[in-house]
């Protein structure tokens, strides 16, 4: 039965596209899903039409629904992709049809790369965005994005067709650019793509500005027309009265603050991982979550300097870069992906700037579907530290979180350590 609370509620719904997050009585956020008109869709959960048993089980369970107002129904996509991955609602789980979940596949490393979607990635090298929960709406998106940065949808073969003269290839074979500048269009393709908007626009407008200084009239109109191209699919966010994000309700944070008695919810994470091959290109990454949700803005990526092939050393290493930076705000929380070793290395640097740190056991695998298993330092009255172990079933709030958070650490430092390993079996 509805309340009469969320009855009033669902009566201020707007009549915009955004993302919408159904929750239970306990304030879990049990379902996610997006919405050309917010209104239409919310409301047809409560309507007194015939659903499947499953729909009905969810709407059982509904107590609340919050929502976000976006300006663009491909916003609505990106959202509702970043928010599952950030909650990993049980209702997505059991209602999802796996014939629907895509993900972009770019193979950076062929010479002249295409844009494609699919339901299974590969561990081939190419880099692969997603998942996203809707084939159709994700297609469309990458239809519209195609007119701001042009890309071919099948392998190269150089004749030209019908989508060169309307300029949605790139237009090697008809010389109108090189694979190389190709390539460079791609990039920020994969910025907007995996949420790197922002910061991406911002980009596109200093090298419009440079191009048209140095005198290159004809890069400078193409960064242009890239530049407003996005600036018209901008998101903008307004909450709800109830903000969604709200960290006294946000389950995983209040965890880590009682876990490590901090004083308040850890609002700024950083997660770290090092990756190589056998001791080759040994990178670093730097990743960061803002109130639970990954912001890729704010990402960092480390070539290690030091011993190649001593994780702990590279650890080391990139904490004591990391702490180089004030201009990059502090984190509340460090997250290592590492044990003991990792920890001991950096703990007095940390101490030091009196940043927490936990780490995550590599005894399972990277992926959301392994127990996680936390390792706390405590420090003891001489000034030592002793390593405490503690082991969360892979469904609890906060293992859901640094699951979340390592995997994505682990993602972008291979992402990194495969374009260096490309360039050094290429030449450059």
């Amino acid at each position: 039965m509805i309340s009469e609370n969320l009855k009033a509620k669902l009566k201020t719904l707007p009549s915009a596209p955004g993302v919408y997050f159904h929750k239970n009585q306990k304030g879990e956020v049990i379902y996610v899903g997006k919405a050309a008109v917010l209104k239409n869709r919310v409301r047809q959960y409560f309507q007194n039409t015939e659903k499947d048993p499953k729909t009905e089980a969810l709407v059982a369970e509904i107590f609340d629904t919050d929502w976000i107002v976006v300006e663009t129904e491909m916003d609505a996509l990106f959202l509702e992709s970043e928010m599952i991955k950030r909650y990993m609602p049980q209702w997505n789980i059991l209602l999802r049809d796996d014939k629907t979940v895509s993900y972009v596949r770019i193979d950076m490393n062929s010479p002249v790369p295409y844009v494609s979607t699919t339901r299974n990635p590969l561990d081939d090298g190419a880099t692969y965005i997603g998942p996203f929960y809707a084939k159709n709406t994700i297609i469309k998106a990458l239809r519209i994005l195609r007119k701001i940065f042009p890309f071919y949808e099948k392998p190269y073969d150089g004749k030209k067709t019908l989508d060169s003269d309307l300029g949605l290839t790139p237009g090697i074979e008809i010389g109108k650019t090189t694979p190389k500048d190709y390539k460079k269009n791609l990039r920020f393709l994969i910025r907007y793509l995996n949420g790197d908007r922002e910061k991406l626009i911002l980009d596109l407008e200093k090298q419009m500005k440079a191009a048209a200084s140095l005198g290159n009239y004809e890069e400078a109109a193409k960064l242009r027309d890239e530049y407003f191209g996005l600036k018209g699919l901008k998101r903008k966010i307004v909450f709800s009265d109830k903000e969604f994000l709200d960290l006294s309700s946000d389950q995983a944070l209040l965890e880590l603050k009682q876990l490590l008695d901090l004083k308040d919810p850890p609002r700024r994470i950083e997660g770290y991982d090092i990756s190589h091959i056998s001791g080759s290109n040994t990178v670093a990454s730097m990743v960061v979550f803002q109130n639970g949700a990954s912001d890729r803005t704010a990402y960092r990526k480390f070539k290690i300097k030091s011993s190649k092939n001593d994780d702990t050393a590279s650890m080391y290493e990139v904490i004591f870069r990391r702490l180089k930076h004030p201009e990059w705000p502090f984190p509340d929380l460090i997250i290592l992906d590492g044990a003991v070793p990792q920890l001991s290395a950096v703990i007095h640097l940390l101490e030091s700037a009196r940043i927490p740190v936990i780490g995550r056991n590599k005894s399972g695998d990277h992926t959301r579907n392994a127990d996680v298993n936390v390792i706390i330092p405590v420090r003891q009255s001489d000034g030592s530290y002793i390593y405490k172990s503690q082991l969360y079933s892979n469904d609890s709030h906060l293992a859901k979180l640094i699951a979340r958070i390592d995997e994505e650490s682990h993602r972008f430092a291979i992402t990194y350590h495969r374009q260096l390993r490309s360039k050094q079996l290429l030449g450059r």
